[in-house]
């Protein structure tokens, strides 16, 4: 099994996962991990942004990858500090300027991904002027490797289910490992540890084990990250962004199968 995972789930930690009672098909006792479900909510300053559901781990990345994700927060911005109060509930993210985006709260758009989604209405002025690294390749011989490693990598998943994944990875390597109940909150997490640490993404790629969806192609080229891969199906929006946006998208990924729907030039067929 890989080992060079950055950043990968912590399957010990006891917050994260409750043990609940039951009976199984042929009424025996039965003992099953669930995973926890919270609301954060997000204030970026004064202003309250979001409220999400989350399994609560890494909620700074969250935090500060959703603002990023929405436009709220760019690389020139200084952030000075994030405070956490679960009793309350929420999380605040201060910058050395105070910054209002009520036109932009007044656009919020749900979105389809389960544990409810939200994105802005302008987020698309963003997503416009990304131009993603055409020189970036996939080589279908990575496939096996990566999803190898990626499925046999020690899981919240795979201790209670209920869940998915977002793997930043590079060529046949994963590196990032985030799990949430919503799939949009993994992939904002992931922008968030992207942010904290400046990295490159022109030759990353990112695997998910959600549907392709509007959302995840949004989030995705915002990050500009070129090529998304996923277990998981396509929606008829998801494609049209992909495609206008030039992001390889491949979907339906087991073993060494997948389904490519756009940006098909980088693929290299090995």
């Amino acid at each position: 099994m890989n080992n060079s995972f950055s950043i990968k789930p912590n399957i010990n930690d006891q917050s994260l996962v409750k043990k609940v009672k039951g009976k199984d098909h042929l009424g025996n006792d039965y003992s099953q991990n669930v995973v926890m479900e919270r609301p954060l909510t997000i204030f970026l300053n004064k202003q309250e942004v979001v409220t999400s559901m989350t399994v609560g781990d890494h909620p700074e990345w969250m935090a500060v990858g959703f603002l990023v994700n929405q436009g709220m927060l760019s690389k020139n911005d200084k952030i000075v500090s994030i405070d956490l109060d679960w009793e309350s509930e929420a999380i605040v993210v201060r910058t050395d300027k105070e910054t209002n985006y009520e036109h932009k709260i007044k656009k919020k758009i749900r979105t389809s991904g389960c544990a409810v989604g939200t994105m802005f209405g302008d987020v698309m002025d963003l997503f416009d002027e990304v131009k993603l690294n055409k020189n970036a390749l996939f080589h279908t011989s990575w496939l096996k490797t990566l999803l190898k490693d990626i499925n046999t990598q020690p899981s919240l998943y795979l201790e209670a289910g209920a869940i998915h994944s977002c793997i930043l990875c590079k060529e046949n390597r994963p590196l990032v490992y985030i799990e949430d109940v919503g799939r949009h909150n993994a992939l904002d997490k992931i922008a968030g540890w992207l942010w904290f640490n400046n990295i490159d993404t022109d030759n990353l790629l990112l695997y998910t084990t959600g549907r392709l969806t509007s959302e995840m192609v949004i989030k995705t080229v915002q990050m500009h990250i070129p090529i998304l891969i996923s277990r998981s199906g396509f929606t008829a929006a998801g494609v049209d962004l992909a495609k206008k946006s030039n992001l390889t998208l491949i979907g339906r990924a087991k073993g060494t199968r997948f389904i490519a729907l756009a940006g098909l030039e980088r693929i290299v067929y090995d």
